[in-house]
């Protein structure tokens, strides 16, 4: 993971925004980008740190992840269920 030290809140999130729809699959393009596209802003520095740090995971580990098929690092267990819950909830809307 490259360190963005001298990055504004601003720049922050607008990065791991485009990193959230620009992803390596259109599958999790569209898990992520809306996810961040609800969430981002509001997210406490801790969220924003773990979640930039899932942002550098790989897609093929990232979407069995997301869709529950297999357990993802435990660090990541809970802000995993909750893109998980949000993006079944967009997709029955």
């Amino acid at each position: 993971m490259i360190e963005h030290l001298n990055e504004t809140p601003e720049a922050r999130l607008k990065r791991m925004n485009m990193r959230s729809w620009r992803r390596g699959t259109k599958e999790m393009d569209m898990i992520l980008g809306p996810y961040a596209d609800a969430h981002l802003a509001g997210m406490d520095e801790a969220r924003l740190v773990l979640f930039d740090r899932l942002l550098w995971e790989n897609d093929q580990d990232l979407l069995p992840w997301v869709l529950g098929h297999v357990d993802g690092p435990p660090d990541y267990a809970v802000l995993l269920a909750e893109i998980g819950v949000f993006s079944r909830n967009r997709l029955l809307a």
